[in-house]
């Protein structure tokens, strides 16, 4: 009796077993690789989220051009008064992104710049000449207004959060074809240098995109704002209307975006604080941030509050100096009037002075020098 149970019942047992463990295996979702979910990854419910949020723009500008004749110069030419110039119609597209239910959308202040008529296209086939509202070519955006019903603003996110590796996708009207989604990761952060825009921090992102997508979204996988697209890189150099991009794609982010569409709304331009000084960033001997000032502006906010070339700022309303360049941008988001209280060594002394934020204009400013960053 051992022996039958050896010779015959324990093998079958054996692959009775094996049977069921193969069995189960092919039956969990993804195959022999034991992933327990069947469903490919897929990003179609966060662009089924923004879509609708995001237009595309078309514009139509009219340009005088010197019109050249074989008879300008005869005799008959002179008698007969050919008209010298001729006018023509220029084209052009990008995108834009819906920020308000009363018809506010967001854009890039090139896609628009010197346009005639602006004309925005919906998802749903919808179409109405758009009005600016504002631009502000500090940081190249502008917004817009159409008059339609029903419109679905975007969700917005928050890109002071976003992190390098995050995956995003971008938006918009690349070369004609409308709500063409691409799909990337966040490069890089906090990019400058690479335009004369006085404000710069954009996310850059590998998504790939085209002549046509400035001015589009830049999503999270939740669908929700991140950036507007604005530059594609270009054989080594940034390019705003280059039809084709190589991987190096920058936007700016919509927190910045945001500030700047308020003001453009209410004021009809961006109202910037101003203290008027120039400075550099340095180290101080504990490793800390801090900047020290090269220049203050006649009868600016900094000089009425006493700050004086070489003084070192290391603290700014109670926060210290972690990054030069984005504390220097941040006078600009002050509201003009707050008072302001600033942290500074003078030689080896320690001074708290107080500055009352005055209005940037076109002309002043304050700035920081750029050639100390990589």
């Amino acid at each position: 009796m051992k022996t039958l149970l050896t010779v015959y019942l324990w093998p079958a047992l054996a692959g009775i077993f094996a049977a069921l463990l193969i069995l189960d295996r092919l039956m969990l979702p993804g195959g022999a690789s034991g992933n327990t979910s069947s469903a490919p990854v897929s990003y179609a419910d966060a662009v089924q989220v923004a879509t609708p949020s995001v237009v595309n723009i078309y514009t139509a500008k009219l340009v005088s051009q010197r019109r050249r004749s074989l008879l300008e110069n005869s005799a008959l030419g002179r008698m007969i008064r050919i008209p010298s110039r001729s006018q023509r119609i220029e084209r052009a597209l990008g995108s834009g992104v819906i920020m308000s239910k009363e018809g506010h959308i967001l854009t890039n202040n090139h896609v628009i710049a010197g346009a005639d008529a602006i004309q925005v296209m919906l998802h749903d086939g919808r179409s109405a000449n758009a009005v600016v509202i504002g631009t502000d070519t500090a940081t190249d955006l502008a917004a817009l207004q159409v008059d339609l019903a029903d419109l679905q603003p975007i969700t917005f996110g928050d890109s002071n959060t976003a992190r390098v590796g995050d995956v995003v996708l971008a938006i918009g009207n690349p070369l004609g074809f409308r709500h063409t989604v691409s799909q990337g990761i966040i490069s890089g952060l906090g990019r400058f240098g690479v335009q004369s825009n006085t404000y710069e921090d954009y996310i850059q992102t590998d998504a790939i995109i085209h002549q046509g997508n400035s001015g589009g979204a830049l999503i999270d996988v939740r669908g929700r704002l991140l950036g507007i697209n604005t530059l594609i890189y270009t054989t080594g150099n940034p390019a705003r209307h280059s039809s084709t991009g190589i991987g190096i794609s920058l936007a700016i982010p919509v927190n910045l975006a945001y500030l700047v569409m308020q003001d453009l709304i209410n004021y009809g331009e961006v109202v910037r604080g101003w203290l008027g000084v120039s400075a550099e960033t340095i180290r101080l001997a504990d490793d800390r941030q801090a900047l020290e000032i090269i220049n203050v502006a006649e009868n600016s906010p900094a000089q009425r509050a006493g700050l004086t070339p070489g003084d070192v700022i290391t603290h700014i309303g109670g926060k210290a100096i972690e990054d030069g360049r984005l504390t220097m941008q941040g006078f600009a988001r002050l509201k003009p009037g707050e008072p302001v209280e600033i942290s500074l060594l003078r030689g080896t002394q320690s001074l708290q002075l107080t500055a009352v934020v005055g209005v940037l204009n076109s002309s002043g400013g304050q700035h920081i020098r750029q050639d100390k960053f990589d």
